[in-house]
């Protein structure tokens, strides 16, 4: 039977990478790849997180299952640094669990929603593609609104809009930080806004909380996260570690639900571990092992956070520099630097997308999408002209 299944189209970032891994020009520049890269061109693993590794490897006693719950130590130390404040869980109305990767938490935030009554999706547009995939998947309804704007700002008006028209039965899907793929935020003063209005309508917020720390600082880049849990009655924040500690390949990430009261978050859990069941069972244990050994020792912690701000810092640069140079080409790239994170959209053709490829060796989405952290002080000013080459 299974010969009846149709054709998929292939991954078009998996087809780049191959691309790019057969392009025998030593100058060749990928910016293609989401992941977080040094000045050398690695992904190295953080120091904190190895010494981590070796605590585990000396005393961890069992790798037994877990529950689908996850490490709930692991759960718990992220908390105060998602939510902040003296008692992160708002006095009991938030609690989490474990997930794969921040990809498992969204998809876990969305089937949660929809067994809940949810039918319809509000996302702002472009995102990450993956998300669109999840609720087309789980045969919701999704409405798109522009989410940038001319000269390189969020479109508020569009939000707004969105917010207004929302029905009973809705929910709204955000990026807390580093929009995937614009690098376009909204500001404290637009997430005072957002927040207020999703406090008076029947809308569900999903919070996609997935490179905190990569964009202004731990707390800066929490603030949206944490006005809106405080505004409204209920929420789900998924989480991700992948960025933000290094652990692509090990999957860490987290659900966190907010209930009007205390006493309904057992329901709200009770639902959440019947969808993990029946989806991953249990899961991965390594890399949240990790995080929580990190959180636990004071000195752990201060290591892990200043890996981090060396890589905040790098991007910064990168950033900074690109927008030194004004225009390339057609091409306005000072916008980038009010921009955060590992991602900007380039207002490149396809046409101009092949010929960076063919003509200067550059790879990049077919979206425009670049990943700035593949940028360095050997290639960004290579880079910058042959952009000033296709579309001068």
């Amino acid at each position: 039977m299974l010969d009846t299944l149709a054709p998929q189209p292939g991954d078009s970032l998996l087809a780049l990478i191959a691309l790019h891994n057969a392009d025998p020009r030593p100058d060749k520049i990928d910016l293609g790849v989401g992941v977080y890269r040094t000045g050398q061109g690695g992904t190295p693993v953080f120091g904190a997180i190895k010494a981590a590794e070796r605590k585990l490897v000396e005393t961890q006693d069992s790798k037994s299952y877990l529950g689908p719950e996850g490490d709930m130590g692991f759960v718990h130390a992220l908390m105060p640094w998602v939510f902040g404040g003296e008692d992160p869980t708002r006095g009991g109305r938030i609690e989490g669990m474990q997930t794969p990767g921040g990809t498992g938490a969204v998809r876990l935030a969305l089937a949660l929603s929809k067994r809940a009554g949810i039918r319809r999706v509000w996302m702002g547009t472009p995102s990450w593609p993956n998300h669109a995939q999840i609720v087309a998947d789980l045969g919701l309804e999704l409405k798109g609104f522009a989410h940038a704007a001319a000269g390189g700002v969020v479109d508020m008006d569009a939000l707004l809009a969105a917010i207004s028209a929302s029905e009973p039965g809705d929910a709204i899907l955000l990026h807390g930080c580093c929009h995937n793929p614009t690098g376009i935020d909204y500001t404290p003063a637009d997430w005072d806004e957002i927040a207020g209005l999703l406090a008076e309508r029947p809308l569900l917020p999903i919070l996609d909380l997935a490179y905190q720390g990569l964009g202004q600082g731990m707390d800066e880049d929490a603030y949206g996260i944490r006005r809106v849990v405080a505004a409204v009655p209920e929420a789900l924040i998924a989480y991700s570690c992948d960025k933000n500690f290094g652990l692509y390949r090990d999957r860490v990430g987290a659900l966190y639900v907010l209930m009007r009261e205390p006493g309904q978050i057992p329901l709200a859990l009770s639902n959440s571990y019947a969808l993990a069941r029946a989806a991953w069972s249990m899961p991965p244990d390594h890399g949240a092992a990790a995080v929580r050994l990190v959180l636990a020792d004071d000195q752990l912690t201060a290591q892990w956070l200043d890996e981090l701000d060396t890589m905040r810092a790098r991007m910064r640069q990168v950033r900074a520099r690109l927008a030194e140079a004004g225009k390339a080409g057609t091409i306005d790239l000072t916008p980038l630097a009010r921009q955060n994170g590992l991602f900007s959209m380039l207002p490149l053709t396809p046409e101009q997308i092949l010929a960076l490829r063919e003509r200067h060796g550059v790879y990049m989405a077919g979206s425009g999408r670049i990943n700035v952290a593949g940028l360095t002080a050997g290639n960004i000013d290579p880079f910058i002209a042959a952009l000033a080459d296709v579309t001068g």
